[in-house]
């Protein structure tokens, strides 16, 4: 049986066992046997650490098996690669939307200047920026975000891209 900090933890954060197993998407029950001191799967304490948002080590106080404690070390590794790689990809689609922005300003401003376009056309740096910002941010949490989700599992979602 590993002694765990979950229970002081989630008090920490106002949660109660109930709130912690809504946002973890852990049963109820589980939550209640693993505070208790029952084992339970790196799956399960992985699901606990990204809703408590701290590294798996730090549910612990002591670990009691040596292969434990590496598989422990080893899913730390694990989720950090996992979540540089989904940073990475969130902020490439950020630079990405911010590129094709800069793009647009420019044009519309060549276009505008040289009289191709009406003074209407100025209306198309802010309809980006605007629009299609939330358009962006619309795609991002509908489709990006759940693909990220089944790619990485251990990753959570860039404050950054929620931001944006």
């Amino acid at each position: 049986m590993n002694k765990t900090h979950i229970g002081e933890l989630r008090r920490a954060r106002g949660w109660t066992q109930e709130r912690l197993a809504m946002e973890s998407g852990v049963a109820g029950r589980t939550i209640q046997r693993v505070e208790a001191g029952s084992d339970a799967s790196l799956d399960t304490v992985a699901l606990i650490a990204n809703a408590l948002e701290v590294p798996v080590r730090a549910l612990f106080v002591s670990v009691e098996s040596i292969g434990f404690g590496e598989a422990v070390e080893q899913l730390d590794a694990r989720k950090s690669a996992q979540q540089a790689r989904r940073d990475s990809i969130t902020h490439a689609f950020t630079y990405l939307f911010q590129g094709v922005g800069i793009l647009v300003t420019f044009a519309t401003i060549v276009l505008a200047l040289t009289g191709t376009i009406s003074w209407l056309g100025w209306f198309i740096i802010p309809a980006y920026w605007a629009g299609v910002r939330l358009l962006f941010g619309f795609l991002f949490r509908i489709v990006i975000d759940p693909r990220l989700d089944a790619k990485y599992p251990l990753s959570l979602p860039s404050r950054a891209a929620a931001n944006d």
